[in-house]
């Protein structure tokens, strides 16, 4: 599964010919990131919220990696 930053990315890159270079590839690297940390802090706030474990921010983690593991 793509997240949605991944997902504009392919799109801006086969639709309308965008470049991954330089100062582009900097900008998606960061929003990819930025995505990443937002989509682990809701599931962290999420498990905080109804209690279920102890090491929410190590599940965050591994949570993401499964669900959006790289082809």
């Amino acid at each position: 599964m793509k997240t949605a930053v991944e997902w504009l990315i392919d799109m801006l890159v086969t639709e309308n010919e965008v470049t991954l270079k330089g100062e582009n590839f900097k900008l998606f690297e960061m929003a990819k990131a930025m995505e990443k940390e937002q989509l682990c802090q809701m599931y962290i706030q999420g498990r905080k919220d109804n209690h279920l474990d102890y090491y929410p921010e190590k599940h965050a983690n591994e949570t993401y990696k499964e669900t959006f593991k790289q082809d």
